[in-house]
Parts: C-alpha cells; sequence; structure tokens
C-alpha cells in the first residue's frame, strides 16, 4: 500500500459503533527499579516506585476502539471486588458503555500483573479464575448484544476468547445468526481449544502457533517466504473449511500478515515494526483496527493493512498500550 493509499477510509472512523464481547482484564503494572539481588534467592530486589493499571484482554480490544475514534460497547464479566470496580471505571473513563459488564460473586476479576524494572517485564503473575461464566449472564449478555443489533445500534461484533470461561459456541452462533441478518460484521480472536468451530464469521484473526493448534498440526516454523509456504496454506484451507468465515487473517509476527479466502490466492502484508519493545496486546489492535477500517468501507487487503500499520506503531511501546488515531495517521507520513 503506498503511503497515502486507504487513508480516506480513516476519516469514518469516528462513525464506528462496536460492540466487544469477551474475556476483560486489568493488566496491573509496578514500576521501579533493581540495584541489589536477593540474599534469600538469586532472584533481582525490585524497588517498586508506582503502580498503573489500564485495560487488558478484550477490554484492551475495547480502547483501541476509543482511541480510533469509534464508539465501544462492553459485554463481559468481571469479579464483584476492588479489581472489577477499578476496570469498569477505567471503561467510563474512556466513554466506553459499560451496561453489558456483569459483576459476578462466584469469580475473581482476571488480573495480569507485571513487574517491570526500567524498561525490563522481570515478572508476570496471573489471578484469575477460568471456569465457565453461569449462563444466566450468558444469556443476558447475548440478549443485549442482539437487541442492539436488531435496533441497527452497531456495524460490528467482536468476540475477544482468552479461553477464561465466557464464550460458548451457542453465544457466538445466535449473535452471528442475527448479525448476518443485519448486515452486522463480526470477527474472532480465537483462543484453541476453547471454542467448537462456529460458522458464519466475517473474519477470524488467529496468530500463527494459535491457527497451527486450531487445525490440529504442528508447526514446522518455517521462515520460507508466506506465499511458498505449503504447510501454513494447509492450515488455513483447513480452518476455512472447519470454521468457514468470510476470510481469515494470520498474524505471522515478522512476516506481517496472510490474509486468506476460499479459491484466491494468499495476499501477504509485509511487516511495519521498526523498533519492537513489547508485543502485548499487538493483537488486540489488529482486531479493533481492521474491523473499524472494514466498517468505514475498507476493502480486506487495504483494512488488514491499515491495521498492520496500527501495530507496528505499538509495539514500539512498552506495556499494553492501544494505537492512538494522531499515531495511525502519522504512520501514512512514513517511509515505505
Amino acid at each position: 500500500m503506498k503511503n497515502r493509499q486507504g487513508i480516506e477510509f480513516l476519516q469514518h472512523f469516528s462513525g464506528a459503533r462496536v460492540a466487544v464481547v469477551g474475556d476483560v482484564m486489568l493488566d496491573i503494572y509496578l514500576w521501579g527499579q533493581v540495584s541489589r539481588i536477593s540474599p534469600e534467592a538469586p532472584v533481582p530486589v525490585v524497588n517498586v516506585n508506582r503502580r498503573t493499571s489500564c485495560l487488558g484482554g478484550a477490554a484492551n480490544v475495547m480502547r483501541n476502539l476509543r482511541t480510533l475514534g469509534a464508539a465501544a460497547f462492553a459485554y463481559g464479566v468481571v469479579g464483584n471486588d476492588n479489581l472489577g470496580r477499578e476496570l469498569a471505571e477505567n471503561l467510563r473513563e474512556l466513554g466506553i458503555d459499560d451496561s453489558g459488564l456483569f459483576f459476578d460473586d462466584a469469580r475473581r476479576t482476571t488480573e495480569k500483573r507485571r513487574v517491570v524494572a526500567g524498561s525490563q517485564q522481570l515478572l508476570r503473575i496471573d489471578v484469575e479464575d477460568t471456569f465457565e461464566v453461569d449462563d444466566s449472564i450468558r444469556r443476558k449478555i447475548v440478549d443485549g448484544v442482539i437487541s442492539r443489533i436488531r435496533a441497527k445500534e452497531l456495524d460490528a461484533v467482536i468476540f475477544e476468547d482468552y479461553n477464561k470461561g465466557l464464550l460458548s459456541a451457542w453465544m457466538l452462533e445466535e449473535i452471528i445468526c442475527a448479525a448476518r441478518e443485519h448486515n452486522v460484521i463480526t470477527a474472532l480472536d480465537p483462543k484453541p481449544g476453547s471454542l467448537a468451530p462456529v460458522k458464519g464469521l466475517s473474519v477470524m484473526k488467529p496468530n500463527r502457533v494459535e491457527a497451527f493448534a486450531l487445525a490440529g498440526m504442528a508447526d514446522d516454523n518455517s521462515m520460507c517466504d508466506v506465499r511458498d509456504n505449503s504447510l501454513l496454506a494447509q492450515v488455513a484451507e483447513k480452518l476455512l473449511d472447519t470454521w468457514e468465515p468470510d476470510l481469515l487473517l494470520l498474524s505471522l509476527a515478522s512476516q506481517g500478515m496472510a490474509l486468506f479466502r476460499r479459491g484466491q490466492e494468499v495476499e501477504v502484508i509485509p511487516t511495519r515494526a521498526r523498533e519492537v519493545f513489547d508485543v502485548s496486546g499487538a493483537g488486540d489492535t489488529v482486531t479493533a483496527t481492521y474491523t473499524v477500517s472494514a466498517i468505514s468501507g475498507a476493502p480486506a487487503r487495504t483494512a488488514a493493512e491499515i491495521a498492520n500499520r496500527a501495530a507496528g506503531v505499538v509495539v514500539g511501546k512498552v506495556g499494553t498500550a492501544p494505537i492512538l488515531f494522531d499515531e495511525l495517521i502519522k504512520s501514512f507520513d512514513s517511509e515505505e
């Protein structure tokens, strides 16, 4: 994509309306410095001087939607605890509609706690419950999303699956059915082993590891040209046959992205990252940016290229950081 090609679609981002259904999390960062090794064990002692929190998981997709200028509607579950209330407050501060966020006394809010010294992440601690969410809550979420679809209040629904217990196949099937009736885009960022195949998605966006796992195939980790990678092509064909999405968009790390469609040659979008400090949340940025670009009328390849630009920006930041609209605009002025 040439420097300015595709930029015209960005002006329509502010009109996009997207519901995100998935596993919301709170990312917590403990920032500090290391000056010595512990006498108790051969580990660094971090003198923590500040704590920050930000939206993670499905909530990070919502954050990216808002920083791109789109309207975001949150559908998920948190614990009835202080972290759940902090997460909800973070949503509201960004102008995200949290009326579809449910507080569950039976579970804890998913927390990803990272210890960072300077710009180096030393440790991540996960606190979470992964048992299935009660079907009564799931039913409220599905009914809420479908109600918005039928009221013509949504342009897209994104399903963000981190295998934390919220999503189930029947939820996606009901929402996808309503979405297709009303020409609403549906996108899935899948997690292997979580869902049975669901048909009818507009776009499915796994990364390479997830794609091979979903297809039940072993990755040979070949770095040959994507167009010549017959094993990757077999994986894509299997996912297209099993899940039947309209499009399959694979994130391939340093090899960029690959767009697969039935009966067509693979389209490869080379990576645009200049410096990589932290890949946390990059997939969320891709999903959000691709979806908003598609809503704004961008053809599939152009939407993927715009999303690729966004990913190239966020991996140059430390921590889980969203793409800002002005940063995306600026990326079009950079050298190819």
